[in-house]
């Protein structure tokens, strides 16, 4: 009776054990934990490196206002001349203070799902709360770098680039993970055409940029 009786819980127990594995090989390869952790960890790596080396010359700047940064490059491609705006102090701080927090987070995520840890559906809709809003500021602050400003900051384009994956990528995981509610056949094509949204919002900024400085490629920019 005791070997039998360890043999029927040994059966119950198993489905709970296979099916995390099991749910995952059914997902798209880039939101299964792993493949998901490492494409938030990488992104967030680049973004938090990005946004200190933006602190530090920000402070160098406040320091000295004639502080020349390691990006300024010419009067269109200057990382000092986007810091003395406005803009670059929106809530009477400098931004980049922001990005040294979001992506600790997202640092922080990846690592916990590389050591197994699993979060709460709230914990995913937090996340995904917290990068929409850190994408919808990088996309105001590409319009206002592109056609107010007049000048590209390096530093600050590398947080862009950051920002696209890993906005399409935690939002098409949620969807498929089901902490956002979505019909399945969506979910599905989401997970299939995750890297061709990537691929397409990275070729619609590169126009933007060209178009908005046609001038400059053209030569015709007097400098």
């Amino acid at each position: 009776m005791p070997s039998t009786a360890r043999e029927n819980l040994a059966k119950k127990a198993s489905p709970s054990v296979e099916e995390p594995s099991t749910q995952q090989e059914m997902l798209p390869r880039a939101v299964r934990n792993k493949p998901f952790a490492w494409l938030l960890l990488v992104t967030g790596v680049i973004g938090w490196l990005a946004s200190g080396a933006l602190v530090l010359e920000k402070l160098q700047v406040l320091q000295d206002p004639n502080h020349i940064t390691a990006c300024d490059v010419n009067p269109w491609v200057s990382c000092g001349t986007v810091m003395k705006t406005w803009q670059s102090s929106l809530f009477g701080f400098p931004n980049m203070f922001i990005g040294i927090v979001a992506f600790a987070v997202i640092i922080t995520t990846a690592v916990g799902l590389l050591s197994g840890a699993r979060f709460s559906r709230g914990y995913w809709l937090g996340l995904q709360a917290g990068v929409t809003l850190g994408f919808a500021f990088v996309v105001w602050l590409w319009s206002q770098a592109l056609y107010v400003i007049n000048v590209l900051c390096p530093f600050c384009m590398i947080v862009w680039a950051v920002m696209i994956p890993m906005f399409v990528w935690v939002t098409i995981r949620n969807i498929a993970h089901g902490v956002i509610k979505a019909p399945p056949s969506l979910a599905k094509l989401l997970g299939d055409s995750g890297w061709i949204i990537v691929v397409l919002l990275y070729i619609a900024v590169i126009a933007t940029i060209f178009f908005a400085f046609i001038h400059v490629f053209a030569g015709t920019s007097g400098y």
